[in-house]
């Protein structure tokens, strides 16, 4: 018994500092779930955040998702969580110029799609 634990002991001491040697490029990802799109829209006359009564959507081909408005100080909308891809942002709201942007790409790393924001003016009618 007393071999049996020393195999195991010398073992588990040697499996673990053969591993560190190799860990210097080992990636570590967290639990954090990431939004890719982060839209912040805005009165382009006062300045002043939209986002009642507003519709704001990301579209990758034949993906839609209508983004939600995440309640803070900048009233931001966050979609495409977790999701590389090539999105047009279209903001509507009644009053106000429909808004189309150019695409926009979301890549990824190892871990997490990299998040790009996009902040609107929006011209009322």
């Amino acid at each position: 018994m007393k071999k049996l634990f020393l195999f195991f002991l010398f073992s588990t001491l040697f499996f673990t500092s053969s591993c560190d040697d190799n860990d210097d490029n080992q990636i570590f990802c967290t639990d954090q779930f990431v939004y890719g799109l982060n839209v912040i829209v805005l009165d382009a006359s006062t300045g002043n955040p939209i986002f009642q009564d507003i519709e704001v959507k990301a579209v990758d081909g034949t993906y839609q998702e209508i983004l939600e408005l995440v309640p803070s100080s900048e009233y931001a909308f966050v979609g495409a969580g977790e999701r590389a891809g090539t999105y047009v942002v279209t903001i509507t709201k009644a009053g106000y110029q429909t808004y189309t942007s150019a695409p926009i790409v979301l890549t990824r790393d190892e871990c997490h799609v990299i998040p790009q924001s996009l902040t609107v003016n929006l011209q009322s009618n």
